[in-house]
């Protein structure tokens, strides 16, 4: 569905999943408690889901307490831009077969640390929009 005049358009799955298989940087958005945090990471798309590669912490801890995440990456140019987010449920790999798979995947972490854990989010619903920039228009014209 777009606005009116065009520069709001929504994604379809195909395109949100053709971007984020381009992609390598987003954010994970997670709750803990009663409180929301969100956390930088590169990934890796895989069939059904989105896959990252953690250390003990914060995130690590996060997913195992509270499954349900969002995922989201975006990019814009000087005259448009666009963002798609995934929700989902996210789980550490356990078994020496799910984590062979991951390893194939084209995932380094990109700072120097040890990231052993992997986490995958079994994407549940996934959407996306794209935007078309331009100046605010009159307040007085688009009132109408």
């Amino acid at each position: 569905m777009a606005d009116e005049r065009g520069l709001v358009r929504e994604l379809s799955d195909d395109e949100c999943w053709a971007l984020l298989v381009e992609g390598e940087f987003g954010r994970l958005a997670l709750s803990i408690g009663d409180r929301p945090e969100i956390f930088p990471v590169n990934y890796a798309a895989v069939e059904g889901g989105v896959l990252l590669r953690t250390a003990e912490g914060t995130k690590l801890f996060g997913v195992t307490v509270n499954q349900h995440v969002a995922f989201e990456i975006d990019d814009h140019t000087a005259t448009d831009g666009w963002s798609v987010v995934v929700k989902g449920r996210a789980h550490a790999l356990e078994t020496q077969a799910e984590i062979s798979d991951a390893e194939q995947a084209p995932l380094v972490p990109w700072i120097p640390t040890v990231k052993r854990t992997f986490i995958r989010i079994d994407v549940e619903e996934i959407s996306g929009r794209s935007v078309t920039f331009g100046p605010e228009p009159d307040a007085e014209v688009d009132a109408s």
